[in-house]
């Protein structure tokens, strides 16, 4: 590769490699505050490269590699750069990552007690998530949550926050001042845009905190809430993790002794303020 950035995200570290220059610039500045890997040795790498070489300058497109690739994957625009490295990045620590059990979740703490937020796309996670932050609660995470099998406790994975259409003005409305990644237009969902997490939520990224609740959020309707059975709880976030069933035994029996010992919610919200509320009443 032309290009090179590493990068150490909580407990993971990164290698991204790329045939152009401005994916790597835009993550380099994006990333400026986290550490490198631990010993410059990264744990997974990613691959941002043309599939044959014109399309490097003409009608450039971007393929996803590293470690582990989807080979009929579709190309990106350069324009995406940024948006294929985050992929890249996630689709590593999917196929991959067997120290940690993965939940697709968005994660907060605040006094060393973590709440865990997961639900279909377009729940409001990651938005929520972000306005928690400007509320001064720590983002351990907006694309994964990682339980440790032996402890229980969760890691961070404080990685940019992907925000999507109407959301990036409501938290930027809320975070004065914090930084943003350049537009992705056109995406399979929409136009997105990164927000660097504060550097509190970067700097206490080495430590772990308990989980003390599971949330399931829904956008879109009058404020309810009701608590899920951990039968329910199970099974929902059985679909939410990307390799409960490569764990085998250690992912049952965590996800087991999650759902037993952290009680479950779901919370319907019609707008930000009112769930912000509901997660501060919920918390207290």
């Amino acid at each position: 590769m032309n290009h090179v950035f590493a990068v150490r995200i909580g407990p993971v570290g990164f290698r991204v490699g790329s045939d152009w220059r401005a994916p790597i610039d835009t993550l380099a500045d994006l990333y400026r505050d986290y550490p490198a890997p631990e010993d410059g040795i990264p744990d997974f790498s990613v691959r941002l490269f043309a599939r044959r070489p014109w399309r490097r300058v003409l009608r450039p497109q971007v393929m996803i590699g590293g470690d582990y690739t989807i080979p009929d994957a579709a190309p990106l625009p350069l324009s995406l750069g940024l948006l294929a490295a985050e992929m890249g990045m996630n689709l590593q620590m999917a196929l991959a990552q067997r120290r940690y059990l993965l939940l697709h979740a968005s994660c907060i703490e605040r006094d060393g007690r973590a709440i865990l937020m997961t639900g279909e796309s377009g729940a409001g996670k990651s938005t929520l998530a972000a306005l928690m932050m400007a509320r001064g609660w720590r983002l351990m995470g907006d694309e994964f949550a990682l339980v440790e099998p032996e402890t229980g406790l969760i890691y961070s994975f404080p990685r940019l926050v992907s925000l999507k259409n109407q959301s990036v003005g409501v938290v930027g409305e809320a975070l004065r001042g914090a930084r943003f990644g350049p537009w992705q237009r056109d995406t399979p969902k929409g136009d997105i845009r990164h927000l660097v997490p504060d550097g509190a939520s970067i700097a206490a990224m080495a430590e772990p905190a308990r989980a003390a609740a599971i949330l399931f959020p829904a956008y879109g309707h009058a404020p309810d809430r009701r608590e899920v059975a951990p039968g329910e709880c199970f099974v929902r976030l059985t679909q939410a993790s990307t390799n409960y069933v490569a764990l085998g035994e250690r992912g049952f029996d965590t996800l087991t002794r999650l759902v037993r010992d952290v009680p479950a919610t779901a919370i319907d919200y019609p707008d930000a303020a009112t769930a912000c509320a509901m997660v501060e009443e919920f918390a207290a």
